[in-house]
């Protein structure tokens, strides 16, 4: 008994040493040393934003892609540290989607079929005016611009329907008059994450450019859904936001605006999808066009097509033709193309020529004058436009694709110059209130570009397979979210000498499937 015994003992220090062993050369932390908070008090964690924070993914908020929300990976890790609970206002499925006074306002999730991104089967069951009650610690709405997080009003149901309030944040709004910073200012958090701005840009990047650049126009009253933030006017909503986050000595993490060029929405359809043409149909279009180059030309004003190729006949070989844009930009010469034209085709014809054409041109796929293809334009290409004479009828080929469904050259620079703005005001603001700081711009780029790898899997940009973004092709993917989730850890251990490590992409999901 006692030679058992004492086997028995012996047994039970190995396992106590090898646990300790284990803890002392597998810590989960980034530098080898015991996890720490550093200088930060994570215990009432609360996070502000859009889209983005929430976790919305596959054009959708629903429970699963909320858990994956870079904010709830966060506070994961902040628990292990003395973080506290953080509360989410889950919506009701996994379907995705809203209902308001029982009719549907917005569609369900997308799940990849093997072709295409489709919706998924089944009904949202989440509705606007069922309130949630009490506070929550995730304070990301969908669709907010950074001038709603102060907007009193912005969570009241009854100014849904009107446009007036967010279906989002109204299921959860503390009151019909609340704001958004009131509701994050009132639980007196010792942390906090800020990620706002992207939408004072993107609405109208994603539009096309359907909007109006505000720059200039102090006053957000008058704005409408589509239009750029004046950089001024975000200077000052955003110092007003994180004063009011800080006031009670709170620390925290903020991080900049991504260029939209950066995501797939943007850079998934390429300039020049269509392939070589009939050869008569090359003829025709390049006599037309040739012979207003010609007329542009003698007008002292730049060409604005191309010569198209026709299908040489090899199908071992394939021919890339650009495709066929308005531009609003440009001189609208409609009058003249009529004029030169009703001699040849007759006045009808024409003038018809003349409207379509007049501020139609090839769309450049040039690093320096480059236009974006929207992917929702990608179903259109190729089509024939209702209404229109053949042969100018065919989307993108011989009938210019329209202005919502191109981020023309132009556009890009306005959306350029405002980002460029709004990220001189976050790094500014981080570094006077000492705050926590991610180049989320610069992520973004590298994922692009290059792709960012972990635990053996590399994520980039590309549609579907990157592994980054999810089927909307602006919102991550889970393991998108992860990523950002792992920038936001890093410039918190750079800022306050905490020890977080990373967490592994292979955690985490590429797509999310049909059934949850």
């Amino acid at each position: 008994m006692i030679k058992n015994f004492k086997w028995l003992f012996l047994v039970s220090l190995t396992f106590i040493a090898c646990s300790d062993d284990e803890v002392t050369t597998k810590p989960n932390s980034s530098d080898g040393l015991p996890l720490t908070a550093g200088s930060a008090d994570f215990s009432k964690y609360v996070a502000l934003g859009n889209s983005l924070t929430a976790g919305f993914s596959d054009n959708a908020l629903f429970i699963e892609g909320q858990k994956g929300a870079y904010t709830n990976i966060l506070a994961q890790q902040f628990a292990q540290v003395g973080g506290g609970e953080f509360k989410i206002p889950y919506m009701n499925d996994n379907i995705g989607g809203l209902l308001l006074g029982g009719f549907q306002i917005q569609g369900p999730r997308l799940y990849f079929n093997g072709a295409a991104p489709v919706p998924v089967a089944g009904t949202p069951s989440t509705e606007v005016t069922t309130k949630l009650t009490g506070s929550f610690n995730n304070l990301g709405v969908p669709g907010a611009k950074s001038y709603h997080l102060l907007a009193a009003g912005y969570g009241n149901p009854a100014g849904v329907p009107l446009g007036q309030a967010n279906p989002y944040y109204a299921r959860f709004s503390s009151s019909a008059t609340s704001k958004i910073i009131d509701d994050a200012t009132a639980q007196n958090p010792t942390f906090f994450s800020l990620w706002i701005g992207n939408n004072d840009v993107l609405s109208y990047a994603t539009s096309g450019g359907t909007g109006v650049n505000q720059t200039g126009n102090p006053n957000p009253a008058t704005y409408g859904a589509n239009d750029i933030t004046d950089p001024a006017a975000f200077a000052g909503v955003y110092n007003t936001l994180v004063t009011n986050l800080t006031a009670n000595g709170a620390k925290g993490v903020v991080a900049n605006i991504p260029y939209v060029t950066s995501v797939p929405f943007f850079t998934t359809v390429p300039t020049n999808p269509i392939p070589g043409l009939p050869a008569a149909s090359a003829g025709q279009l390049n006599a037309l066009f040739g012979g207003i180059n010609s007329a542009l030309t003698g007008a002292s004003l730049p060409t604005r097509f191309v010569t198209l190729v026709a299908d040489d006949g090899n199908p071992a070989t394939v021919e890339a033709n650009p495709l066929l844009i308005r531009d609003e930009s440009l001189i609208n010469i409609s009058s003249q193309i009529t004029t030169a034209l009703t001699p040849v085709v007759g006045p009808t014809t024409a003038a018809y020529l003349g409207s379509i054409y007049g501020q139609a041109r090839h769309a450049s796929g040039a690093a320096a004058s480059r236009d974006y293809v929207l992917l929702t334009a990608r179903t259109i290409i190729g089509t024939t436009q209702a209404g229109a004479p053949s042969p100018f009828n065919t989307v993108g080929v011989s009938y210019p694709m329209q202005d919502n469904t191109i981020l023309t050259a132009a556009e890009t620079a306005e959306v350029k110059t405002a980002t460029d703005a709004y990220n001189a005001t976050i790094s500014s603001v981080a570094t006077s209130k000492g705050l926590a700081f991610v180049d989320a711009n610069a992520a973004l780029v590298q994922v692009a570009s290059t792709g960012i790898s972990n635990g053996g899997f590399t994520v980039t940009s590309a549609f579907v397979t990157g592994g980054g973004f999810s089927l909307d092709g602006v919102h991550p993917s889970p393991r998108g979210y992860a990523l950002i989730a792992n920038k936001f850890l890093q410039a918190i251990n750079a800022k306050y000498g905490s020890n977080f490590k990373d967490v592994d992409f292979g955690n985490y999901r590429i797509l999310f499937p049909s059934v949850l």
